[in-house]
């Protein structure tokens, strides 16, 4: 049986590139991802957002900008270099949510009166490089995209996902979802 390769390129960015730290937060880019993933399967959710969960932070892992641009005033635009990364390989149910995590942060803040409290300190530091809540029009636009809702489910998993020494399923236990749900080669 041959392994895609796809699932493999997949498999060494967490593996081998995903040490760095996130952000201003005590855990590494892999321990956030597995996080986001495993919240996403406790929960239930559908197989595509348990991979958008585990890959929505894929654009820190494909560019050399270093582990905290936003630290330094950049906006890496993770997000949309992510949603390049993995268009070639998967469909909008699991890229959209992926594009759209950073403007579904932007939403929450909008539309929650106390979710700029719960964001992180590294959260809010980007959130103001990249465009800080949005305006009612905004808010309208993002609520008719298709993936909006599965973004803003991301979301919630984003910003829990940063716990300290969390013990979680290893990469390869969330291999199985990303393989079922790469498009045919």
């Amino acid at each position: 049986m041959t392994t895609d390769p796809r699932l493999e390129r997949i498999a060494e960015l967490l593996t081998l590139k995903a040490d760095g730290q996130y952000g201003l937060a005590d855990i590494t880019q892999r321990q956030h991802a597995l996080q986001a993933a495993w919240l996403a399967e406790k929960l239930g959710c559908a197989e595509p957002l348990i991979v958008a969960s585990l890959l929505h932070d894929i654009g820190h892992l494909v560019h050399d900008l270093g582990d905290n641009p936003a630290e330094a005033g950049v906006d890496d635009r993770h997000e949309e270099r992510g949603y390049e990364f993995l268009t070639a390989w998967f469909g909008p149910e699991v890229t959209e949510p992926v594009r759209l995590h950073v403007a579904a942060k932007r939403y929450l803040c909008a539309t929650e009166a106390d979710y700029f409290s719960k964001l992180s300190k590294d959260s809010v530091l980007s959130l103001s490089l990249q465009g800080g809540p949005m305006s009612p029009a905004e808010v309208a636009a993002f609520d008719a995209l298709p993936g909006s809702a599965e973004a803003v489910q991301l979301r919630r998993f984003d910003e829990q996902a940063k716990v300290k020494n969390l013990e979680t399923p290893p990469v390869q236990h969330f291999l199985p979802y990303v393989a079922r749900c790469l498009m045919p080669a």
